[in-house]
């Protein structure tokens, strides 16, 4: 047997299987390329993953289900609510005594220029500190994907790499044995008009991008909404660098949250299933949706 390694520059190239999973170079252009690998673990042996959403749960709560309706996974994002709560409650007491202070100094120097400065000062100051306090205490939001939901088994989990996250979100994607499989970015600037999010390989390389089915939809989605629905947001994914579409994220038309990550169109399978499956999700929750 053997993996088929298919590089951003276009070269493809067949490797001894033995090579699946490790770190190797393009012999066309020399860019460091992850050989892929079949997942020994049968739950990730398909092309199609069925998600639904738990309904009526503080914490986002997914189940996996192949096409014959069998719960393969489960997959579970904490929400942290009471905590959260506390690092808001802890950023409004922190800003609002760096207020009280620079208002007390302000008010010290009198009405004049220094005065009016101080009163601006104090304003900015309360609100960097409300964001920087209550990002220090707020805590992180991992996804974690365990064999059923009795959550005995771990099976991946996404780490948020970052709690402060102003232009660029970064999230890893990990294994049982804390070995890192992919990178997961969106931006949130670019998603004002089409949302993206690209995966790269733990060396950097472009494994896939995932967008928006349309960007004429995506605008309509930005002035109209979902439209009770009809505007769904789905999204396309694309191999590398390359406009090759090889697979698809959508939400049908339900009363509950359900996708379908269809990777039918990458037949040879040159795209890790656990990634694709772990982008899924975060196309979802990762995006609020």
């Amino acid at each position: 047997m053997s993996v088929t390694v298919q590089c951003p520059c276009g070269n493809t190239y067949d490797l001894k299987d033995e090579f699946g999973g490790k770190s190797v170079k393009c012999p066309n252009c020399g860019t460091v390329n992850v050989a892929p690998a079949p997942p020994a673990d049968p739950a990730f042996n398909r092309d199609k993953f069925l998600l639904r959403q738990k309904a009526m749960s503080i914490k986002e709560k997914y189940y996996v289900w192949d096409e014959g309706g069998k719960v393969i996974l489960y997959v579970e994002r904490p929400a942290h609510f009471f905590r959260g709560l506390v690092a808001v409650f802890g950023g409004l007491v922190a800003g609002m005594v760096v207020l009280l202070a620079l208002l007390a100094a302000a008010g010290a120097a009198g009405t004049g220029t220094l005065g009016g400065i101080l009163s601006l000062v104090a304003f900015l100051g309360c609100v960097v500190t409300f964001i920087a306090v209550t990002a220090t205490l707020a805590p992180k939001r991992h996804v974690t994907f365990y064999r059923d939901d009795t959550k005995r088994e771990r099976v991946l989990e996404v780490l948020q790499d970052q709690k402060l996250q102003f232009v660029t979100a970064t999230y890893t994607l990990r294994d049982p044995k804390a070995r890192v499989l992919a990178r997961f970015h969106k931006n949130y600037l670019y998603n004002f008009f089409r949302k993206q999010w690209r995966c790269s390989s733990p060396g950097g390389a472009l494994i896939a991008v995932a967008k928006e089915d349309s960007i004429i939809l995506s605008l309509l989605r930005r002035l109209l909404g979902p439209l009770f629905g009809l505007l769904r947001t789905n999204f396309i994914i694309l191999r590398g660098e390359s406009d090759t579409v090889v697979g698809e994220f959508n939400r049908k038309m339900t009363l509950l949250d359900r996708y379908v990550l269809d990777m039918s169109r990458d037949q040879r399978r040159q795209l890790d299933r656990r990634i694709m499956l772990a982008l899924g999700v975060m196309l979802d929750t990762g995006e609020r949706r």
